[in-house]
Parts: C-alpha cells; structure tokens; sequence
C-alpha cells in the first residue's frame, strides 16, 4: 500500500509576491503624481512608502508560511504579533525619517494608508476564498473551440 502525504502549498507567498508586482505597477503613477503635485521631495516619499507597502506584505506573508505548519494557535498569535509588530516598525520608520529635511512625512504617511488598502482591495478580486482551490484564481481554461 502506498501512504499519501499531504503537500501543504504556501499560497501567502504567491499572494504578497502578487501584491508586490502589483505596487511595482502602480508605482510610476503614484511616484509622478506625487512629484507633480509636491515636487522631488513628493515623489521621493511616495517611492519609500511604496517600498515599505511591498516590504510590508512580503513580511506577513513570510510569518504565515512559518507559522502555518506550527497550527492554528501559532496562526492566530502570528497575525496579531506580526501585525502589530509591523505597525511598530513602519511608525518608527516614518518617525526617524521626520529628522530627513527633504522627505516629505504627510505624502509617505498617505501613501502607505492609501496603496495599502488599495492593493488589498485589487487583490481581492484575484483571490480564491474557496477550499477547493485556495490562494491565487486561475485563469478559467476555455473549452476548443469557445472563445
């Protein structure tokens, strides 16, 4: 008889590496607009906080696919720690970069709240919540001869 062994598949980090694309995408846009509207310093600081957004999901990503195998306890205490170790870690971030005379703190604040849950909310439709085929949604597959 053979013995099956469940494979288990870190969708998280296909999602955070998707999220990451994504802000990579965004990022000219965000990156010029800001310049235009607060010059260099604007779009400096838009630039580090889409930076630290991809960093950010990367990061969550990387605490869920090691505390997933630990159980459902070690997931649960990881989200909340790492989410609130996250947040501690971009305040202080956005802190000491207050002392850089050239950055512009208001613009990097904006767009980490803003590409944060804008990211979240484009990714959403690309997500598959189901049991049967967690993580990324496929592409549907076309039969021959149907477009």
């Amino acid at each position: 008889m053979g013995e099956t062994s469940a494979v288990a598949v870190a969708y998280e980090g296909d999602i955070a590496r998707d999220l990451a694309r994504r802000a990579a995408l965004v990022a000219p846009l965000v990156v010029l607009g800001c310049g235009l509207g607060w010059g260099a310093s604007g779009a400096v600081s838009a630039a580090i906080g889409l930076v630290l957004v991809a960093l950010n999901f990367l990061a969550a990503a990387r605490v869920l696919a090691w505390a997933a195998p630990q159980g459902g306890s070690m997931v649960m205490a990881a989200v909340l720690g790492g989410y609130l170790l996250r947040l501690i870690v971009l305040l202080g971030i956005v802190l000491a970069l207050q002392q850089v005379s050239w950055l512009n703190i208001p613009v990097l604040v904006v767009t980490l709240a803003v590409t944060h849950l804008a990211l979240l909310t484009w990714e959403m439709r690309y997500v598959s919540f189901s049991l049967a085929a967690p993580g990324l949604q496929r592409a549907p597959k076309h039969k021959a001869g149907h477009p």
